[in-house]
C-alpha cells in the first residue's frame, strides 16, 4: 500500500526507522521486506544504511531513502555541504525524501529555501521537514514557492496530533509516524482496548497500532533490532480496522511525548 505526495510520487505506508542501528540490523530489516528506509545526518549511520542496501544486492531505485538536515546545518546555513554529505555516506546520487530535522528558531523558513533549491536539482526527490507545528506552518506559507510533501513527527495513540494532521490535509502534506510504538516508553501495549482488537483480527498491539496509522493513510517508520518484530511489523495488511476502532484508539490520546517537544528543544 501506498501514498501519493502533492508531487505525484508514491511512498510506501510503511518503512522501516534506523535510529541506533547498525549494518546488520538494516540488512536484516532489508531482508524482512522493507524496502523505506529512514535515516538521518544526525544518526550518524547513513553510510550503514548505503552498505546495507549494497550488501542486499538489490538495486538502489528499489528502495525509498529518507534522510535529514541537522540543527547545526540550519544554524551554519550549511544545507547544501552537509546533503552532499549525506549522500556520499549513502553511496548514491539522490534521495527519495529530504527533511529538515526540526523546526531551529530563525532558521526553519530559510532552512526550507535551501531545500527547495536542492528539490529542483532532482538530488531529493521529495522534501519536507520533521516536527513541524501548525504555526511553523503558517510562517512558512509565507515563503514557500514549493508546498512540503511530508511533515514526520511522533504520532502514536497517546498522541494523536489530530489538529495537526488536519491542518497537513488542507494543505495536501502527507503525514508520517515517528516513534509510532511510544518508543518503549509508554504502556501501550498494555491498553485493553488495543489487546482486545488484536485478539478480535489474531494480532499483536504493535500491529494494531501500526494498522491504526495505515488505515488513517499515515505513513509509519517502526524501528526494531529484532527480526522477528521486524517480520511482524509488515504483516499487518490482511486486516483493516472498522471507524468504530479508530475513533476508539484515537481516544486514547493523552498529549504524551516520548520524544522532545518541538516547542522547546534545546539540542
Amino acid at each position: 500500500m501506498n501514498v501519493k505526495l502533492n508531487n505525484g510520487l508514491e511512498f510506501p505506508l510503511i518503512g522501516f526507522g534506523t535510529y541506533g542501528l547498525g549494518t546488520a540490523e538494516i540488512k536484516s530489516a532489508i531482508d524482512a521486506g522493507y524496502r523505506r528506509i529512514d535515516t538521518a545526518h544526525g544518526y550518524g549511520n547513513e553510510q550503514n544504511v548505503g552498505e546495507a542496501i549494497k550488501l542486499s544486492g538489490i538495486p538502489r531505485e528499489e528502495f525509498i531513502i529518507t534522510t535529514k538536515a541537522t540543527n547545526g546545518a540550519l544554524r551554519e546555513d550549511s544545507i547544501p555541504a552537509e546533503f552532499e554529505k549525506s549522500l556520499a555516506n549513502l553511496g548514491t546520487d539522490y534521495v527519495d525524501l529530504y527533511l529538515i530535522h526540526w523546526p531551529v528558531k530563525e532558521k526553519y523558513v530559510s532552512a526550507w529555501l535551501e531545500l527547495e533549491k536542492i528539490y529542483k536539482t532532482g538530488k531529493a526527490k521529495a522534501i519536507g521537514f520533521s516536527n513541524y507545528q501548525t504555526y511553523h506552518l503558517d510562517e512558512l506559507q509565507k515563503a514557500w514557492t514549493i508546498t512540503p510533501m511530508v511533515n514526520q513527527v511522533e504520532l502514536h495513540p497517546y498522541l494523536t496530533q489530530k489538529p495537526l494532521i488536519e491542518y497537513c490535509k488542507k494543505l495536501g502534506i502527507a503525514m508520517e509516524a515517528w516513534s509510532p510504538l511510544g518508543a518503549g516508553k509508554s504502556t501501550l501495549f498494555d491498553e485493553p482496548l488495543i489487546i482486545d482488537i488484536g485478539k478480535k483480527y489474531n494480532k499483536t498491539p504493535s500491529q494494531i497500532i501500526l494498522r491504526w496509522d495505515i488505515d488513517q493513510g499515515i505513513m509509519t517508520i517502526p524501528k526494531s533490532s529484532n527480526p522477528a518484530r521486524m517480520k511482524s511489523n509488515l504483516q499487518i495488511f490482511d486486516v483493516t480496522l472498522t471507524s468504530e476502532e479508530i475513533y476508539a484508539i484515537d481516544s486514547l490520546n493523552k498529549n504524551l511525548r516520548t520524544g522532545p517537544d518541538p516547542d522547546n528543544f534545546t539540542f
